[in-house]
């Protein structure tokens, strides 16, 4: 029998990094047998800003207080974040070449010293070991969303239809969720949501303002529903289950990905900023039918769940077969 693959998912371990790479080595294992192991880089805090050409060519040696990084190495190897880079590069070279290396975003390097760069379309990276992909690799599955819901059924099975999921973010690199721009989305949200008939099913993320949270639970809090306390596990994933519609924020590229899994309508809600990659995404949800841009009505469509994760590892086992036969 042939032995499972060995897989590591590496990156910095913030929330958002790891769940793509973990969200990739998961699907690779719904294919073939496979083990996964999660690796932490943590750079020494003068490394953490050096632009990744500039690491020197031992950073094994520098990558300091996060997991170990040694042989055996991994049969394949999902590196994701900017902190990830330079050791994606250099396994390739301590591995003699055994390893496959996945890297997920735009890396901002040149293509050819990966095995194969997984970014986003809107990124715009072409080449012979580029593979694109709608949005961001994630965990969700019809499994994941079942569980979650189970364990939240007894509070939202008795909310009136249509369940309005509305997911919050806040600052990122060219956006910013102001005081001010938090109260004219919560009445927007609000009066949607009562015209509907139905309930708001309501979760921020940690990188919400706090001044814009409070602001919104205050204009919110009297709309049917649930707004998540921040008490214990956050619902997210079992709101996205219930919903009949979503509501999003524009900052994020994962949570559209992730709510696109659902096959439910999405819309985009505005924020202060604006950026030109985020732009070319969400046009390329609104060409396949899955998002729109919010303007205060809630429609029904549908269209079929997204599931670039899985065309994406289906991708790479695909390459790495390849590889193998021109080996043997």
């Amino acid at each position: 029998m042939t032995a499972p693959l060995r897989i590591w998912a590496v990156s910095d371990g913030r929330a958002g990094i790891e769940a793509q790479a973990l969200g990739l080595a998961e699907a690779v294992v719904r294919l073939r047998p496979a083990e996964i192991d999660c690796r932490r880089i943590a750079w020494p805090r003068w490394m953490r800003r050096t632009p990744t050409q500039f690491i020197p060519a031992w950073p094994r040696l520098l990558a300091r207080g996060g997991s170990a990084l040694s042989p055996p190495w991994p049969d394949l190897w999902i590196g994701n974040g900017r902190a990830s880079v330079p050791l994606s590069i250099a396994v390739r070279r301590w591995s003699s070449g055994e390893t496959y290396v996945v890297q997920l975003q735009d890396p901002l390097r040149p293509p050819q010293v990966f095995d194969l760069v997984a970014p986003p379309n809107h990124d715009g990276l072409q080449g012979p070991n580029v593979f694109g992909i709608t949005g961001t690799p994630h965990r969700v599955t019809p499994e994941l969303l079942a569980t979650e819901l189970a364990a939240w059924r007894g509070r939202l099975d008795g909310l009136p239809r249509p369940h309005v999921a509305v997911l919050i973010g806040g600052r990122a690199k060219a956006f910013n969720l102001s005081p001010a721009r938090a109260v004219q989305l919560a009445r927007q949200v609000s009066e949607a949501v009562r015209a509907s008939g139905g309930c708001q099913l309501l979760t921020f993320s940690r990188r919400t303002p706090p001044q814009a949270e409070a602001t919104m639970r205050t204009v919110l809090a009297d709309v049917p529903g649930l707004i998540w306390d921040g008490e214990g596990s956050n619902p997210y994933f079992a709101f996205l289950a219930s919903a009949d519609v979503i509501l999003v924020t524009e900052d994020s590229a994962n949570m559209p990905t992730e709510a696109a899994a659902t096959g439910r309508p999405i819309y985009l809600l505005d924020m202060d900023g604006a950026q030109a990659r985020k732009q070319r995404f969400h046009a390329e949800l609104a060409t396949l039918g899955i998002a729109r841009r919010f303007e205060g009505r809630l429609e029904s469509w549908s269209y079929p769940p997204l599931r670039e994760t899985d065309r994406l590892a289906a991708e790479v086992l695909r390459r790495m077969d390849e590889r193998s036969a021109a080996r043997a």
